[in-house]
């Protein structure tokens, strides 16, 4: 056995060699995250499902958690950049694909001749849509979507007449096909929130207009994660869920992901890369903002806020080390935080579990730092091997 490989032994699953030496590694378990999809699919009946990828699945890899996604029963996948659908349709990846955020000169074509769907906010991605169409000589699935109050892409009310007329008429030229009407809650977090309802009839109102004007969409989709969980008359025939299947709860109000049945698809673990005795009275980290009180041991993590760590973490962040949990000590630094360990044995080497199984949950994370579970784990940067479980053979 290599030194490297040595230097693993003891430690749990997801160390790699590589991911030994380097010190941090997060676990990526795609069982967790069919047993997620599992778990929504339960609560949102004959609705089809959409497993939102964007943003290298929300830190957890791409194409590995698309294809999981589909073994574990979506039939679409949903990204935001169209280079993503792009890349998942150039690595082989199947099923049905949306990607929605587009700017002027995007490239449709590529979307069109890879069998992707796309969305249409405007008439002058409608145009240019079209143009591509003409370009490849194959019709393009649109979804129009329309902005029901969240007041970020979409058309307005005002502007919804308009785009479904034109989307009517390159349907009868036989440009594209209307396969898809959709929008976005702002607050589906807080079902009981006036917006919900204020949506919920808008979006109503909208499809009624399409549908008056001749389209004849595949699937009618508005519930997110949140939505999908906690809004029934939001789930329409398709349900797009995104945080909810990386284990994750979508919202206080919607329930805890234990509640949910939800398990973490991401653990993020480090090595301790150093041990020592530190006298009463030390200041610890950047601006001794973390003093002891007594005689204490401390642990350095080697893992900080270029790997992702929040710096607002500083002195809040919760992990577990040396057998309990515990808290950074000081301030986040750039490739390393302090964790103070009292009296406990512990030696280099030993594991910390900074947030998944094992450990504190990345929600804990949120709540400590004032933001939200999706930014800690899409934050977790390239320095971080990622070590992929349950991978289909």
């Amino acid at each position: 056995m290599s030194d490297l490989a040595q230097s693993a032994v003891g430690l749990s699953a997801g160390w790699t060699p590589h991911a030994a030496a380097r010190g941090a590694v997060a676990t990526i378990d795609l069982d967790a995250l069919r047993s997620n999809l599992a778990a929504c699919r339960a609560v949102t009946g004959e609705a089809a499902v959409m497993a939102v990828v964007k943003a290298d699945a929300y830190g957890h890899g791409l194409v590995p958690c698309a294809r999981a996604a589909l073994e574990g029963g979506a039939t679409w996948l949903g990204t935001a950049l169209l280079s993503e659908a792009v890349a998942l349709r150039d690595a082989g990846v199947g099923g049905r694909v949306l990607a929605w955020l587009a700017v002027p000169g995007a490239p449709w074509a590529d979307c069109l001749e890879r069998d992707i769907d796309v969305s249409v906010s405007a008439l002058w991605a409608l145009d240019e849509v079209c143009d591509a169409a003409r370009a490849t000589g194959r019709r393009a699935r649109v979804h129009l979507k329309a902005d029901t109050g969240l007041s970020r892409n979409g058309a307005t009310p005002d502007d919804w007449p308009e785009l479904v007329a034109a989307a009517r008429v390159a349907e009868l030229e036989g440009l594209v096909e209307v396969t898809g009407l959709w929008s976005h809650f702002a607050t589906a977090d807080v079902p009981t929130h006036a917006s919900v309802a204020a949506q919920l009839s808008v979006f109503d109102e909208a499809l009624a207009l399409a549908d008056g004007a001749g389209l004849r969409p595949e699937v009618r989709h508005l519930a997110n994660s949140a939505g999908a969980l906690g809004v029934p008359r939001s789930r329409h025939d398709l349900v797009r869920v995104g945080i909810a299947m990386y284990g994750l709860s979508p919202g206080h109000d919607i329930g805890t992901a234990q509640a949910l049945g939800l398990r973490p698809v991401m653990t993020l673990k480090a090595r301790l890369a150093s041990v020592k005795r530190i006298a009463a009275g030390s200041g610890v980290s950047y601006g001794h903002s973390y003093v002891t009180d007594h005689d204490t041991t401390v642990g350095l993590v080697p893992l900080g806020y270029a790997d992702g760590l929040p710096r607002a973490a500083a002195n809040v962040g919760p992990l577990r080390a040396a057998g309990a949990d515990r808290t950074i000590s000081g301030r986040v630094c750039m490739d390393q935080v302090v964790v103070d360990l009292g009296d406990s044995v512990a030696a280099a080497g030993d594991e910390v579990v900074i947030f998944g199984t094992g450990g504190p949950s990345a929600d804990d994370w949120a709540a400590a730092c004032g933001t939200i579970g999706y930014e800690i784990v899409t934050r977790v940067g390239p320095r971080v091997p990622r070590v992929t479980l349950g991978v289909t053979p």
